[in-house]
């Protein structure tokens, strides 16, 4: 067996860098057509060798998303970003269509092609039917339990991948119409509306303005609202199970979101190998008997935008215990506060991007790659020019932060939420 790999999303090349810095051994990004997430700012074809460059410099691998389902007009265009992404040197392509997957291997054979989730394989035969195909990787669908996965793995030499966090789709393997039928935005060419997350009522055909209440609650009911996967606590299970990557969802969160999350799986995951290695059986119950779970992890993956938290299909079914049918915002303890631009050892300040308010007086936390989170009380300010300032109200400014150690550049500053409650970080 070989560490699985650790695979980050990368919205932009802010995300890309932050995913890097914070120990993803890949990463996945899309262009601006054919990614499933229209509506992140994605990649421009002309951006990808510079994407590409980066991450290769730093060992890290990159793949692009190309999972659409696509129409016969959209064939031309997807040609040429294939051609584009393989001279740009990407590692794979993860790819839900047929002819997309025919395509890439009569333009680009030498780049590797992942089945992705969209495809819903989730058994061991689409497995090997996909390996058979050329296919060097297989996403299995979330409907697939760690112990399928076991069995799929047993019956092919091809990677699996699943995904361990992130936000969760109701439709299976996220092959969705709702938002075809409701908006005219379809989810399956990458611009979802996300009708799952909506309010609803139950109206009766001849009463079209009765409309019925689901359940006691004044703001309607979130019938089809999942909560969020996160599989943190069992990757001893998944180690077992011969997972050899293990995916972060989450290409439209923030810059924040994407470094405490790949930082806490990088922990969790490193120390849970090193004690998969010494384990004489290599089970779950092997590995946990070298494996201590840190409490603080699941606390650091609560601070991040999120939904309640579940274990989706990993251990059985979900059940009506695994949506909420409150709300559907998002909830953090944290909001994204600033990004680390460089540090003056001389005159220990701290160059920062500004992304929410910052005044004298508040204590922030910075995220190193490695280490604890450090604290940072905010004793002085001054703006780019030089001029003292009492506080930043305005976002992406750039301003000095007095600061007496050093922090590398890129990494992410946090603050406690001022008020309870709230959606997704920016």
């Amino acid at each position: 067996m070989r560490k699985p790999e650790l695979l980050a999303p990368a919205g932009d090349r802010e995300k890309l860098k932050t995913a890097v810095l914070y120990g993803a051994d890949a990463v996945y990004l899309g262009a601006r057509d054919f990614s499933l997430r229209e509506r992140a700012k994605n990649f421009a074809a002309d951006e990808l060798p510079e994407a590409v460059s980066f991450a290769h410099a730093h060992g890290v691998k990159l793949y692009l998303t190309v999972n659409v389902y696509p129409h016969e007009e959209h064939l031309p265009a997807l040609r040429e970003l294939l051609a584009a992404a393989a001279a740009a040197g990407v590692d794979a392509f993860i790819i839900a269509d047929a002819g997309v997957f025919r395509l890439a291997k009569e333009i680009a054979p030498q780049v590797a092609r992942h089945i992705s989730t969209q495809a819903s394989s989730t058994n061991s035969e689409a497995a090997r039917f996909w390996q058979e195909q050329g296919a060097a990787r297989v996403i299995l669908g979330r409907e697939v339990s760690l112990a399928d996965c076991a069995k799929i793995a047993a019956q092919t030499t091809a990677e699996l991948e699943i995904f361990v966090h992130g936000a969760m789709c109701m439709a299976y393997s996220g092959r969705c119409l709702l938002s075809s039928f409701l908006t005219g935005r379809s989810a399956n060419l990458g611009d979802c509306a996300q009708p799952c997350r909506w309010q609803y009522q139950l109206v009766e055909e001849r009463r079209p303005g009765a409309p019925l209440p689901l359940e006691e609650d004044r703001w309607g009911s979130y019938i089809l609202n999942s909560k969020d996967l996160c599989l943190i606590e069992l990757l001893p299970e998944i180690l077992a199970a011969g997972i050899s990557s293990l995916k972060i969802e989450g290409r439209m969160k923030s810059a924040y979101y994407v470094a405490n999350v790949t930082r806490i799986y990088r922990r969790a995951l490193d120390a849970c190998w090193r004690a998969f290695e010494r384990a004489e059986v290599k089970t779950a119950a092997g590995c946990r008997q070298y494996y201590a779970f840190d409490p603080d992890w699941t606390a650091e993956l609560q601070k991040v935008s999120h939904r309640q938290y579940c274990t989706g299909f990993a251990l059985r079914p979900p059940g009506p215990g695994d949506y909420v049918y409150d709300s559907s915002y998002s909830f953090r303890g944290y909001d994204f506060a600033a990004v680390a631009l460089g540090y003056d050892q001389k005159l220990r300040r701290l160059h920062i991007e500004q992304r929410n308010h910052l005044a004298l007086g508040d204590t922030v936390e910075i995220l190193l790659p490695e280490g604890d989170v450090r604290p940072l009380s905010i004793r002085a300010i001054w703006r780019e020019d030089g001029e003292p300032a009492a506080a930043l109200p305005h976002a992406m400014e750039h301003a000095w932060l007095a600061c007496d150690e050093a922090v590398p550049a890129g990494c992410i500053i946090r603050r406690p939420v001022r008020e309870e409650g709230g959606a997704a970080d920016v």
